[in-house]
């Protein structure tokens, strides 16, 4: 088969591109500035790329066209020649659905925050047990070192994304998964480009959790209230609660990195590894739960996950020295910002702590968590705070003693540089963002170098 891939240097049609040409179909895409790194992968893979959308010839003999959701709607040159030349198409969430995970134990993970982390964690256990899962993951593990991959039958890990599929198809992505084991990590408003509110994104859930077999598994933390309210609309599968008697954790180190997991009060494993942070012993409870219910003994899990070196861009360390150590993290809701903060604090005592945050989601973009993101980052010594041109709100309401505010890239480098110039304590810069935050890190890197 030739697929045509429209929007195919995004993280998942380039996913979805590099499964299928391992499935052995023919690739082709196109897409806006084609860029890297997904356009190197691609071509590595031996997939050719068109940049610009529209390309008759490859529209023309293509048996199907995959249509991404950036910038791709009525009107764009190539949606165009797909409708009139009546070319199939379908979206890349869809296509998975119908091409790739027919006839797979699918393990999909949902919620508004660590649904790469633990994506990443469950694919890494069941590797380590020697099962060879398939995944798509919306990052880069980095014991996979890529994000995607076909695997062996019968298990593919999936992260299960709620934002809308195509311009055709206004449900969220994973409701086409149609997963045997289920996690729910958390549930809060987001994504307020495309929902009026939390309401809204319930009902996408309530959906996902009516195509949940009987005969799978919903696992879910007991304490996330908005979850709770969404398991009491309806849920005909069973269920596992984490942090109850079924499955919980007994810190044994501060700062989250060592931890053992309980199964009905009985110690069955202990992991000590370099993640920090309760957000991550959360996930790591719904990841030995997904195991566990693919057949993986608890043990073996913790075994794995104790070699598991966590994502790209989730408090990777871009730099590290005796005073300095530059973080990037994937930032996208206050409390994302807030989790991974109190991580690092518990993890570095009285150290300094900088952040550098950019509100470049749709939702912080538009205000929507305005009055929530100041004492998101206030376990930070300073937070440094970028305003972007196209943000709807008026962001000096954060300013104070320990909130600045820069509007331009040359500027916040500076005042980064200016804070690690006379350095003579220990000092985390932690750089927050799910955009590319106009390379300053790479730049900050480069500064450091002049001193």
């Amino acid at each position: 088969m030739h697929i045509h891939i429209l929007g195919i240097c995004g993280t998942l049609m380039g996913s979805i591109a590099l499964l299928a040409r391992e499935q052995g179909h023919k690739v082709t895409g196109a897409d806006e500035n084609v860029y890297p790194p997904m356009s190197t992968q691609l071509s590595d893979a031996g997939i050719n790329l068109i940049d610009g959308y529209f390309d008759d010839a490859l529209i023309k003999t293509a048996d199907i066209i995959v249509i991404g959701n950036a910038n791709l709607r009525r009107g764009n040159p190539a949606v165009e020649a797909v409708l009139n030349g009546e070319k199939p198409y379908t979206s890349g969430a869809e296509w998975l659905g119908r091409y790739l995970l027919k006839d797979r134990w699918v393990i999909a993970v949902a919620g508004t925050h660590g649904k790469t982390s633990t994506t990443s964690m469950i694919a890494w256990i069941l590797d380590s047990a020697g099962l060879s899962p398939g995944f798509l993951i919306g990052g880069v593990p980095q014991n996979f070192g890529n994000s995607s991959r076909l695997g062996k039958a019968p298990f593919f890990v999936l992260e299960a994304d709620e934002y809308d599929t195509s311009y055709f198809d206004r449900r969220s992505k994973f409701l086409h998964y149609q997963p045997r084991t289920l996690v729910l990590n958390n549930l809060e408003f987001d994504h307020a480009d495309i929902f009026k509110d939390l309401d809204e994104i319930k009902n996408q859930f309530h959906l996902l959790l009516r195509s949940v077999p009987s005969q799978g598994l919903i696992i879910h933390p007991n304490d996330d209230p908005n979850l709770n309210a969404l398991l009491e609309q309806g849920c005909w599968t069973p269920r596992l609660t984490t942090g109850t008697e079924s499955i919980s954790a007994q810190h044994l180190a501060a700062d989250c990195s060592n931890f053992s997991i309980q199964l009905k009060g009985e110690t069955v494993g202990e992991i000590r590894w370099p993640l920090t942070g309760e957000h991550n012993v959360r996930n790591a409870l719904s990841a030995v739960a997904a195991a566990r219910h693919a057949g993986v003994s608890p043990d073996i899990a913790c075994e794995a996950l104790s070699a598991f070196t966590g994502v790209k861009r989730r408090m990777e360390v871009l730099y590290d020295d005796s005073i300095l150590t530059l973080y990037d993290d994937f930032a996208h809701h206050p409390t994302a910002i807030k989790t991974t903060l109190e991580g690092l604090r518990a993890q570095v005592g009285n150290e300094k702590i900088i952040a550098v945050v950019e509100p470049a989601s749709h939702t912080m973009r538009r205000g929507t968590h305005a009055e929530t993101l100041c004492t998101s980052s206030q376990t930070a010594d300073e937070t440094i705070w970028f305003q972007p041109d196209n943000i709807a709100w008026d962001m000096s309401v954060l300013a104070n003693e320990r909130n600045k505010i820069v509007k331009d890239h040359k500027t916040l480098i500076e005042t980064v540089l200016e804070r690690i110039r006379y350095r003579k304590e220990k000092i985390h810069i932690v750089i927050m963002s799910n955009g590319a935050f106009g390379g300053i890190h790479s730049k900050i890197i480069e500064g450091l170098q002049t001193y």
